[in-house]
């Protein structure tokens, strides 16, 4: 532990390694400062964050590594946090092999946040990185990627949320924009356009299409299936990479608590899998409540405010069709299939679907015109550390 910076108004910031349980403990206290006076900000369940940066549960240690600090102020007060990570699957696909950093909190103050953006370059650079992008997760693309700019309501399950002035910070260190993502939000009981339902209907009639929903005891062959559509929907694009067989089977485990099977659909062309839409309950309107503790007591609430009924939102997680099914109707198909099932419950009032990147214009084009709204925008940031390297965005899916 050591001092690196003074300043008139914080004498001496402190930046520490997480290292102790004790260290790993202040990393999950420092937004209870930040967010005190926040009336949207849900605590991220602190048994989720821990899992990030835990050898045993989060697979990306096989091929990663990360590291943690925290930051304080001259009288121990915790002002600050951040995390650093590299993915050696996807490091050097780039022109800069690139490292990443996320689960980034801060007072509104550039000198704390360049303490913490240097101490990720500084790491990432020791182990030859050139870039790093930002906030995004050790892990799943799913989950804490990318910094809220617009539409700063309650946020969606292990999605980020964060203060306005954090954009400020970032740019200021001198991140520029890679790629922005899309959050829409579409009532549960709007018809399906007839533009839609008519193409959805011909598939219908087909006899070579299929859709069925997720069933819990064959769940080995549907993780199969998911990642089989993944592969060819997104697995040649910049960014990503193939999807093996373990990756799969970590995400449906990692959701299965929590997964309704009638909220996860699969269609399929001659019995071969072709198109996924995955969706989950909004849980934070449950977990806001329980102040990220999911221990018995954390438990018995849960129960307790899941049977009152207090989640009426469900969340879209991801939507995929393989290039040569996309266009032909097997997005309004797969649609129609889940809402004929899900709209007859009455459980749920609205869709909340997570983040669609800019360089996805097809999807994007799919959503909007289903009548959805756009209601919340991240991006992700990317760093070159050489200034003289020219940046470009990432490129758009074809």
């Amino acid at each position: 532990m050591f001092p690196l910076f003074c300043t008139p108004y914080i004498i001496c910031m402190i930046v520490n390694e997480v290292k102790t349980p004790d260290d790993a403990d202040d990393f999950l206290k420092v937004p209870l400062g930040i967010y005190k006076n926040d009336k949207h900000w849900v605590r991220p369940l602190d048994k989720d964050i821990n899992a990030v940066f835990d050898k045993k549960t989060n697979k990306y240690f096989r091929h990663g590594e990360c590291c943690r600090w925290i930051l304080k102020d001259n009288k121990g007060i915790l002002i600050g946090r951040v995390a650093a990570f590299i993915n050696q699957k996807t490091a050097n696909i780039f022109e800069q092999p690139t490292g990443g950093m996320g689960f980034f909190e801060c007072i509104n103050d550039k000198n704390a946040a360049t303490l913490l953006f240097d101490e990720c370059k500084k790491w990432l650079s020791n182990k030859g990185m050139e870039a790093m992008d930002g906030p995004i997760n050790f892990g799943e693309k799913d989950a804490w990627w990318g910094l809220l700019v617009d539409g700063f309501t309650d946020p969606t399950y292990r999605m980020n949320y964060n203060p306005t002035y954090y954009r400020e910070l970032f740019e200021a260190y001198g991140f520029k924009t890679y790629y922005e993502q899309y959050c829409y939000s579409l009532p549960v009981h709007q018809e399906v356009p007839e533009n839609y339902k008519a193409k959805a209907e011909r598939i219908m009639h087909n006899p070579s299409y299929r859709s069925e929903h997720i069933h819990k005891n064959n769940l080995e062959k549907f993780t199969e299936d998911f990642r089989i559509i993944y592969n060819k929907a997104w697995g040649k694009h910049a960014g990503f990479k193939d999807m093996e067989a373990p990756q799969a089977k970590a995400i449906m485990k990692s959701i299965k608590p929590i997964m309704e099977e009638e909220l996860i659909w699969f269609a399929y062309f001659n019995n071969e899998p072709i198109g996924f839409f995955i969706m989950l309950p909004e849980l934070n309107q449950i977990f806001k409540h329980l102040n990220g503790k999911l221990n018995w007591w954390g438990k018995m609430k849960f129960l307790w405010y899941k049977w009152r009924g207090v989640c009426n939102k469900m969340f879209g997680l991801v939507f995929g069709i393989i290039p040569e099914h996309q266009g032909k109707g097997v997005e309004g198909f797969i649609i129609m299939s889940a809402a004929n099932v899900i709209q007859k419950q009455n459980k749920y009032k609205e869709l909340e679907m997570t983040w669609i990147g800019d360089f996805n214009p097809k999807m994007i084009h799919l959503v909007e015109s289903l009548g959805s709204t756009r209601y919340r925008t991240y991006i992700t940031y990317r760093k070159l550390f050489d200034k003289n390297k020219e940046f470009s965005r990432v490129p758009k899916l074809n």
